[in-house]
């Protein structure tokens, strides 16, 4: 006869088989290394990773250390940096701590065997742990039951940058560790050794950057959830600026002052002319547009880079327009070479207005007085009657004197308006175009020079 099995008992099969494989696993990892002794192997089986150091008796202390092997990339675009960084934790936990004079160097397997610290980058957009070919860890125990414990990571870190005096700028970055569940009340953080506690730096080389200081500070992080304790680690950053010099002032310049090269040029030579005009535009404009593409799009940012570039291209801009200015003058001087030997058409337009003006004076003249002097009885004719006289303009079939004079008045005061203008424009007019051309070799570059001497100035001092 069979008897049945309760329903409980393969569970039950189950959970004391497991239990078994736990506790074969666990001595499997302790006696691996074979350098563990009896004690420790028992605090080990009795151990519990789920509470903290000091559970009852106050918060745990946490120093933290690191050593930067290097800063692979800073992005002006993303605003980051990307560094591989040794992360050194140090603390105390009582229930491992074992007799003897010498630390013990663990497989760094059995951390998931203890309680780590839940140490977070704040500003990381990307982490990872290297594992090639174990897992970069290290754990390291002492006989007080401090606990060092080592990681290497490569994190993506933001950093805000100021990028108005680009590429003459500094930056300011951050690495800032705070503790993810743990607040101030369970867990303290502090810099072990100060602002000696970061390493690396100093023999740090970077392509574009060379870091200029950095300072440790310990801050809290409020949050909705409670204060959690925050280390910072800042490092100033300042650009190298010979790679730009090379690549995109000294160009820019050069640009410039070829430029120029038509001022020396015929205005006759109209194709050559506008051929430099032209090709520099282009050229520059070509130039700006590959110095932003490393460059954040925001508006936001007026860089000093954007400031030099935009000089130049007025600088050029106005060589071109230069040459139409003159042209354009050129075409209403027909005689021009006459113009530079003689230079008198002008006053020989004021010599011809004055005739003109005179000339109406005394006609208007001339007409008074007719106005004024009596009007003669008409002649007998032969035949007795009164002789017809002849039309004329004084006649009564003419206009009356009287409606002549209104009309010249308005004349001349139109006349002496049109000659006033003249005068006005006699002002602004050049005699010759051809002295554009040399007004324009000594302002263009004495001006550039000037707006030089002014952004230098500016960017690098200010």
């Amino acid at each position: 006869m069979m008897t049945m099995i309760p329903s409980w008992f393969p569970l039950f099969v189950f959970i004391f088989f497991n239990r078994i494989f736990e506790n074969s696993l666990l001595s499997a990892e302790v006696k691996e290394g074979e350098i563990l002794p009896p004690t420790i192997q028992k605090l080990m089986k009795g151990y519990n990773k789920y509470l903290r150091p000091f559970f009852d008796n106050g918060p745990v202390t946490v120093g933290m250390s690191l050593d930067i092997a290097s800063i692979d990339t800073i992005s002006e675009i993303n605003m980051d940096y990307t560094a591989t960084i040794f992360l050194r934790q140090r603390w105390t936990d009582e229930r491992l701590v074992f007799e003897g004079n010498k630390s013990l160097s663990l497989d760094g397997r059995l951390v998931e065997l203890l309680w780590v610290p839940d140490t977070f980058i704040v500003d990381s957009k990307k982490s990872f742990l290297h594992d090639i070919t174990v897992e970069n860890r290290l754990i390291r125990i002492f006989p007080n039951g401090t606990v060092l414990y080592a990681l290497r990571i490569t994190t993506t870190v933001a950093c805000n940058m100021d990028l108005t005096k680009y590429p003459m700028d500094k930056q300011t970055c951050t690495l800032q560790l705070e503790s993810w569940g743990y607040n101030i009340n369970d867990v303290m953080f502090y810099w072990t050794r100060g602002n000696e506690s970061v390493s690396g730096l100093d023999t740090l080389r970077l392509a574009q950057y060379t870091v200029e200081d950095h300072y440790t500070s310990v801050s809290e992080a409020v949050y909705e959830t409670g204060n959690y304790p925050k280390l910072i680690f800042h490092f100033e950053l300042k650009r190298s600026i010979l790679y730009f010099i090379l690549e995109t002032y000294v160009p820019s310049s050069l640009l410039v002052v070829l430029s120029w090269v038509s001022f020396w040029i015929s205005q006759s030579s109209v194709p050559a002319r506008i051929c430099i005009g032209v090709t520099t535009v282009l050229t520059m404009t070509t130039l700006m547009m590959g110095a932003r593409t490393s460059l954040p799009n925001a508006n936001c940012f007026i860089k000093a880079i954007d400031v030099y570039l935009g000089i130049c291209f007025s600088f050029i801009f106005g060589a071109l327009i230069e040459y139409a200015v003159a042209h354009f003058c050129t075409l209403h001087h027909p005689d021009c070479n006459a113009l530079m030997y003689g230079g008198h058409h002008m006053h020989d337009c004021d010599d011809d207005m004055n005739g003109i003006v005179t000339t109406i004076a005394s006609d208007s003249s001339r007409s008074k007085r007719r106005k004024d002097s009596p009007t003669p009885a008409p002649a007998p004719t032969p035949t007795g009657e009164p002789g017809v006289v002849p039309s004329s303009p004084t006649s009564p079939e003419a206009k009356p004197p009287e409606a002549l004079t209104e009309p010249l008045n308005r004349c001349l005061k139109n006349l002496s308006l049109i000659r006033q203008m003249l005068r006005s424009v006699n002002c602004c007019h050049v005699e010759n175009p051809h002295y554009i051309d040399n007004y324009s070799r000594v302002t263009f570059p004495l001006s550039f020079v000037i707006v030089n001497m002014l952004y230098w100035t500016y960017y690098l001092y200010l």
